[in-house]
């Protein structure tokens, strides 16, 4: 198993949806975390709604900062903003660092109609990203 973390600024929507994702689609492959350089104390409630529609319940899930020990045990850890890649602390060099620029959707302003679409947006992005990860591992390429 591939143990991956998910980092974000305030482990709120991106990265909470990609850990959703990658423990659902993921099983038996990946053991995945995720986590925030800033935690907010909170998963975004529009982030819970969007990956309901998806199937994918993370409403039970927190909002954490980065253990340090943790860090150091992962395979691969993926940022999701540029805050996190800038900030996140310095890994060994065998853990895998990939970066996944998904805007965030909870910027977004506008009708309630719009805010919903572009949580939709993100989480369609990162299940498409998390999606060709797997086929990545399964097919022995890696990442």
């Amino acid at each position: 198993m591939f143990k991956i973390m998910f980092l974000c600024t305030g482990n709120t929507c991106r990265s909470q949806m990609a850990e959703g994702f990658a423990r659902e689609l993921g099983k038996g492959i990946i053991e995945a975390y995720s986590a925030g350089v800033s935690p907010a104390g909170h998963v975004h409630p529009k982030a819970v709604a969007a990956m309901k529609e998806a199937g994918i319940d993370i409403s039970r899930r927190e909002s954490k900062g980065i253990a340090p020990e943790l860090l150091m045990r992962m395979d691969v850890v993926i940022t999701l903003c540029g805050n996190a890649e800038a900030t996140c602390p310095v890994t060994p060099p065998q853990i895998k660092r990939a970066h996944w620029p998904i805007e965030d959707p909870v910027s977004a302003m506008g009708a309630e109609e719009e805010i919903r679409n572009e949580f939709g947006r993100a989480r369609d992005e990162i299940r498409m990203r998390i999606e060709n990860l797997i086929k990545e591992l399964r097919d022995g390429g890696g990442i």
